[in-house]
């Protein structure tokens, strides 16, 4: 079997290929609403939230959007405080909606600025809302949203939209206590389940936001979801095998504890970067206090060939690598370990990677 160490989709275990195999149930029946209500009540303990959460089934952007079409009306001032391919794409769709945005673009491999991004709301005072990434996979950062969070809201009392996708349920969140309007997230990182679900949580405040918004939305009409959940159904036609999933995944994050979840994601994450240092590569981003315990970003030396590398890695050791995406394509490769990643699983990969490097340029081994 492959070694998939892409930052999404993770492997799945047999317990969870299990649950993708039982038998469908009617998602207007009895046995279903059963299945909502616990899900979301499994959920809102990850998220740490007593706010509506809603499960929406599509990928990781469609939560992102959600947030955006839910929240903001064409026109409306926005700041993207964004460090990398995925804060962008938070912007695109503003921009797509009509959202009058600014970018607040800090360089790859850095986290935001919390000066820079406290003088840009000083300077931009009639913003409604400001779109963070908590962890940014394109580059192996993760920011902290929770210092940015109290000068986003807590100084300057506006809306707080996060891309959640590849951090909750891996690294810790407090959806409430650090007063997060909206958290957006998906099922094929940390919650160790295949594509096919976004979940998404909506504080009082993006309710408020939600009755002012004039924004054209059918399928991501957040007022549909709360609407059906109430008497327990989905506004449309569910992955009712992703939902089996979904239960057997957060009975198991509730038998292990949120704390030993997010330690073991801890350890795993210096576990890679320590054995990447060890082969006398760097990592990516500019300080280890900012890289992500779910991505590793790894820079490629000058004189390596990285698409080989890549390349050789996955049909040679079947190990599979993510390579840099946009402007750090050819410059970095990343390595996933989020969910059940085990320590033998990155052994594996950097055993394999002592074999490639050589054979595609490296000489410096430390």
């Amino acid at each position: 079997m492959a070694n998939l160490r892409t930052p999404g989709p993770i492997p799945l275990d047999d317990e969870i290929l299990e649950s993708l195999g039982t038998q469908m149930i009617n998602h207007r029946g009895p046995e279903y609403k059963a299945l909502l209500f616990k899900t979301t009540e499994g959920l809102k303990k990850v998220f740490a939230t007593k706010n509506d959460v809603y499960i929406i089934t599509g990928s990781g952007t469609a939560a992102m959007e959600a947030a955006v079409v839910n929240t903001l009306s064409p026109g409306d001032k926005a700041i993207n405080a964004t460090v990398g391919v995925f804060g962008n794409r938070f912007g695109v769709i503003c921009e797509r909606y009509g959202v009058n945005l600014t970018t607040l673009e800090f360089p790859f491999g850095t986290d935001i600025d919390i000066a820079k991004l406290r003088a840009c709301i000083e300077e931009n005072p009639d913003v409604k809302a400001v779109m963070i990434t908590h962890n940014e996979t394109s580059t192996g950062v993760t920011n902290n949203i929770r210092v940015a969070a109290e000068v986003i809201k807590g100084e300057y009392d506006k809306l707080v939209l996060v891309d959640g996708i590849s951090s909750v349920c891996s690294i810790p969140i407090e959806t409430d206590v650090w007063d997060l309007d909206v958290v957006a997230t998906a099922s094929q990182k940390g919650w160790m389940l295949p594509p096919g679900l976004a979940f998404i949580s909506f504080s009082d405040r993006a309710w408020q936001a939600h009755a002012e918004s004039t924004m054209p939305r059918f399928y991501l009409d957040m007022a549909e979801y709360k609407r059906y959940f109430e008497i327990g159904q989905p506004p449309f036609t569910p992955s009712i095998s992703c939902m089996f999933a979904l239960s057997t995944a957060l009975d198991r994050i509730e038998q292990e504890g949120l704390g030993s979840l997010y330690e073991r994601h801890a350890t795993i994450g210096q576990f890679t970067r320590d054995s990447i240092r060890g082969l006398g590569l760097d990592i990516f981003p500019e300080r280890e206090e900012i890289a992500s315990n779910t991505c590793t970003a790894v820079s490629i030396p000058d004189g390596v060939d990285g698409g080989a590398l890549v390349t050789k890695m996955r049909t040679e050791h079947n190990v599979i690598l993510a390579g840099g995406q946009a402007g750090l394509s050819g410059k970095i490769f990343r390595i996933g370990h989020m969910g059940l990643t085990s320590h033998s699983d990155i052994q594996e990969t950097v055993d394999a990677l002592k074999v490639v490097l050589p054979q595609v340029g490296f000489t410096k081994y430390r």
